[in-house]
């Protein structure tokens, strides 16, 4: 592969990280265009570019399949495919989802989420012996270009959809379930850290829902937490102690205005500044949070999935929301509570229910496609343009290389668990959910949007 390396950086420490959080944040990149939009005014959309040209097959560097269509330059190498056996002798869970990344030195730690629900736990320690899902933790030379290790890092859970990373160096794994399952309740959220095993213990001050991603504010330690149902809210958890979710806090839900508001056909647009209304019982037996959240004025979104913490920003993702039902990006000023919708997809054609999301260094994002058809990765530029980077193209005229492929369940499965390297962002960590492949994709970043 080529090398595309720059110099490593290290991670920030849990006690140091609110002290670090001014001189460690993004450029704070505003989306300035966006913002000179009107919701009737049609986005910039593009199938492919800017700055990175038309897709193409690219060959998967580890078995020598077609697995992608990339822009001119990009190279991948998958690895963790499902029931590849891990070096713990674990075989590897399905259902790839959600997805961080770590800096050890000169190695990339990840930590992945299985959205498994039946079955039992494949690793331990487990919360519960007789559920199915968890996550597993790789490790990767990013100068090199190759994959090291990987073993089970948590077991015991139910539909590790997604997640997210914390500034002291964990991973959030969010259940996205209501279930009870042999007595014991599930749908929290635990902590993996980026190396070695994770806590089986939920929080259970962070609620109890439909999980489905965090995103944390390195300034304060607030955790904002996503809730993939129909009429979903959007939870922000003030933590007793910033860094220690363990010591337990409050949970909110964000209100507009003088509250009972539905933003689920909304296009792009700011809603000022909003507010949060508490949740008095985290952790009720019935699945009444959001139901608490909205009798006291809580906003109603449609389906939240995707989160992440950039550019200074809370992004937040409706897969189903705006006018056209296809999606919504909501962006959220957590230093002043200014909430907008950054962008509504006007038609499949152009953003096909967006799910997973990360932000990439240089400030663009990445939105990973879960509708039908043909599944993309998007670039969403800070000039307002939208466009395709990777699809799931596979070409097994070749041979499946020993890999259990379909493709006609290949090329719909959903993208999950973007993903950059820290710090110098070379390379792009992405998973497709079925048959469960993860990918380290590399290339001339810096010529385009991402």
């Amino acid at each position: 592969m080529t090398d595309h390396s720059t110099p490593a950086g290290d991670g920030v420490e849990r006690r140091g990280f609110l002290r670090g959080a001014a001189g460690a944040a993004a450029a704070g990149v505003a989306f300035s265009a966006l913002s000179a939009r009107t919701a009737s005014a049609a986005p910039a959309k593009f199938d492919f570019d800017p700055g990175y040209g038309p897709l193409r097959p690219v060959r998967d560097e580890a078995t020598g399949l077609e697995l992608l269509l990339l822009p001119r330059g990009f190279e991948y190498v998958s690895y963790g495919w499902t029931n590849d056996v891990m070096d713990d002798g674990v075989r590897t869970p399905g259902a790839h989802d959600g997805m961080a990344a770590f800096r050890h030195g000169d190695r990339v730690h990840l930590v992945r989420n299985h959205e498994r629900g039946g079955g039992a736990a494949f690793t331990s320690p487990a919360y519960n012996a007789q559920a199915g899902g968890g996550t597993t933790t790789l490790v990767f030379d990013p100068d090199a270009g190759r994959w090291l290790e990987s073993y089970g890092s948590l077991g015991g859970t139910i539909r590790n959809c997604a997640g997210g990373p914390t500034p002291w160096g964990t991973w959030l794994t969010c259940e996205e379930t209501f279930e009870t399952r042999a007595g014991k309740r599930h749908g929290y959220i635990f902590e993996v850290p980026s190396e070695g095993k994770g806590n089986p213990e939920p929080f259970t001050a962070m609620g109890r829902f439909n999980h489905e991603a965090v995103a944390v504010d390195p300034a304060t330690g607030y955790v904002y937490e996503t809730e993939d149902r129909g009429d979903a809210c959007l939870y922000r958890f003030v933590p007793a102690v910033p860094g220690d979710l363990a010591r337990g806090g409050r949970l909110e839900a964000l209100r507009i205005g003088g509250g009972a508001y539905d933003t689920r056909r909304d296009g792009e647009r700011g809603y000022g500044t909003v507010s949060w209304v508490p949740v008095d019982e985290a952790d009720p037996a019935e699945d009444t949070v959001r139901r608490q959240a909205q009798s006291r004025g809580a906003a109603v979104f449609g389906r939240l999935e995707g989160a992440w913490y950039g550019n200074d920003r809370i992004y937040v993702i409706s897969t189903n929301g705006g006018p056209a039902g296809q999606g919504q990006v909501f962006e959220l000023d957590p230093a002043t509570d200014r909430f907008r919708v950054l962008f509504a997809s006007p038609g499949a054609e152009v953003l096909n229910a967006p799910d997973n999301m990360c932000v990439s260094p240089r400030g663009g994002l990445v939105l990973c496609e879960d509708g039908g058809g043909t599944e993309y990765v998007h670039g969403l530029t800070t000039e307002g343009e939208i466009f395709r980077f990777a699809a799931n193209a596979v070409d097994l005229r070749g041979g499946t290389a020993g890999k259990d492929v379909r493709p006609d369940l290949y090329t719909g499965s959903e993208w999950a668990g973007s993903v950059f390297e820290p710090k110098n962002g070379n390379w792009l960590f992405v998973n497709i959910q079925t048959p469960g492949i993860t990918l380290a994709i590399t290339g001339p970043w810096r010529r385009g949007a991402l």
